[in-house]
């Protein structure tokens, strides 16, 4: 497992580039077993693409772009169906990080 620093994960992309795509990887593969595929898979790469994973005293958090039912094209789904999957999606994604970091609920150990 890779040691964690909050405070290297400021700089995510330099340090932690290979466990961000792990987690990524990961959360999309438990998603596409659980639900339709081709809506993760536009999840994926006209939401999650333009996410940002942060890290603070309550532990990893998912900022969303605005308005991400907008941004899908290509799917059809109902705003409601779509919320409800992304907020899981979110929370697979967030609980992959942690698996990756090797962390529990909150913060690291150190």
């Amino acid at each position: 497992m890779t040691e964690f620093s909050p405070e290297q994960f400021e700089d995510k992309y330099a340090n932690y580039f290979p466990e961000l795509q792990t987690a990524y990887r990961n959360a999309f593969e438990s998603m596409s077993e659980r639900y339709d595929s081709e809506l993760i898979h536009a999840i994926d790469q006209q939401v999650l693409n333009e996410s940002e994973p942060f890290y603070d005293e309550d532990g990893f958090r998912i900022e969303l772009p605005e308005n991400p039912h907008e941004r899908l094209s290509g799917t059809v789904v109902g705003e409601e169906k779509f919320e409800g999957v992304l907020a899981e999606y979110v929370e697979t994604l967030e609980g992959e990080l942690r698996n990756v970091f090797d962390l529990d609920e909150g913060s690291p150990k150190v």
